[in-house]
């Protein structure tokens, strides 16, 4: 609301109790936007690198004091050589060769039932050849017996070679699988040591690899941020520094140009100033400077703020005049002056009218009043009434805009008093005319 409507009068100056918007209205005067843009940019700038000075010098304080731990688990996670997965191909690879060693030994312990001591095969063939001895005296009995324990020996044999081949591919070597053993509990020692997953350890040697080279590095890095930084805030320095000069040049011309208006309205005596206070301390994206409208109503006093050292009438006027100034400079598109011209005289307020219709030039004005000399000075008149309804219980405020012949009674009437008289009237007409000419 404050940005569509002021609001002044004696005791009513709500769009300048606020100091920050002094700052805004000289620099609204001045034209300096372009130089505020840059100075608020610079302003981000510094802050962004600041922020990253800090961040990095933080990092490197916590990596330094954790740097005896972090050679430690880097060396001893470089000399395991952690790979993503391994842990479940070699639990994989060691189920696969327990389960191989059952088989080989149920292999063996067929082979040994048929080519060991217990073996069949020498009796066989030894009955075979007691056999074949014994052919020549009843062939037809032993050469079928003969031909089948052949046979069966063949098979035997066969059954042998067979079970020797299976013997060899199912057979591993016993320090493999106690290397793989090793290497699992090895691998689940450091996961459960660093607290994290067998196959998480090869990032984590790296984050802490990361984390030492930041160290190291960290000095070399920190100053060239910190490098960086002072380089933002020499801009920001020089910008802030060329935006305040700007701002005291535009402060005299914009003193110049209130106290020129403060004469017609018999303030001749009284003096305008912009006080800046530059302030690097204070620092911020509106730059270094304190803007505050500062006032001297008789010689010889020292300036003061204008809120606090000029009178109800004498504030009003002020203000005025420095709406005048500032009206196609910073002011909102409607103004509102409240009894602007109570306590001054004919000449003041007339005065007062024609800065009243300067602004009305370039914005909406609405004043409230009782000077006629200002009324004359509106394009517009509205009659504020109040009636008393319902038998005095009850109070209605009307307002109605007035016509030109109940203007000029009205303006007559506040020229006159209660009886409006011909002479009223006539100096009323003078009064529009002398407005309007």
């Amino acid at each position: 609301g404050a940005t569509l409507v002021e609001i002044h009068g004696q005791h009513d100056a709500r769009a300048l109790v606020d100091t920050a918007t002094h700052r805004r209205l000289l620099d609204a005067f001045g034209r300096l936007e372009a130089e505020t843009a840059a100075v608020e940019r610079a302003w981000r700038e510094r802050r962004a690198a600041e922020a990253a000075v800090a961040m990095h010098r933080a990092e490197v304080e916590r990596a330094a004091r954790e740097a005896d731990w972090l050679r430690h688990a880097v060396e001893e996670l470089n000399g395991l050589a952690p790979q993503p997965g391994e842990e479940q191909s070699l639990a994989e690879r060691r189920a696969e060769m327990l389960q191989a060693e059952k088989v080989a030994a149920d292999l063996r312990d067929a082979y040994e039932a048929l080519a060991g001591s217990a073996s069949p095969v020498p009796a066989l063939g030894a009955a075979i050849r007691r056999l074949e001895r014994r052919a020549a005296q009843a062939p037809a009995l032993i050469e079928p017996a003969v031909k089948s324990l052949d046979a069966a020996l063949g098979a035997l044999e066969e059954a042998r070679a067979h079970l020797e081949r299976a013997i060899t591919i199912a057979g591993h070597d016993p320090q493999e699988l106690e290397r793989i053993e090793e290497r699992l509990f090895a691998l689940r020692a450091a996961a459960r040591k660093y607290n994290c997953t067998a196959d998480d350890l090869a990032a984590l040697a790296g984050r802490y690899a990361g984390d030492l080279a930041l160290i190291d590095a960290g000095a070399e890095k920190l100053a060239a941020l910190e490098a960086t930084a002072h380089a933002c805030q020499q801009k920001y320095a020089e910008a802030a520094g060329a935006l305040s000069a700007a701002r005291k040049r535009a402060a005299a011309r914009l003193d110049k140009a209130v106290n020129a208006e403060l004469k017609p309205l018999k303030l001749e005596r009284a003096q305008f100033v912009t006080e800046i206070a530059a302030d690097a301390v204070a620092a911020g994206p509106d730059g270094i400077d304190r803007v505050e409208f500062w006032v001297r109503t008789n010689p010889g006093t020292r300036p003061g703020p204008i809120m606090k050292v000029a009178s109800g009438g004498e504030l009003a006027r002020f203000l005025l005049a420095l709406k005048v100034v500032l009206a196609d400079r910073g002011s909102a598109p409607t103004l509102i002056f409240d009894e602007v011209d109570t306590g001054v005289g004919g000449a003041v307020a007339d005065a007062i009218g024609v800065r009243l219709a300067r602004l009305a030039e370039r914005a909406q004005v609405l004043a409230v009043t009782h000077a006629p000399q200002v009324a004359a000075r509106a394009a517009r008149h509205y009659l504020v009434s109040k009636e008393t309804l319902q038998q005095g219980r009850r109070v209605a405020t009307r307002v109605s805009e007035l016509t030109a012949p109940r203007r000029r009674e009205e303006i007559a009437r506040m020229l006159a008093g209660a009886k409006i008289t011909d002479e009223a009237r006539a100096a009323a007409d003078q009064l529009i005319r002398t407005a309007t000419a």
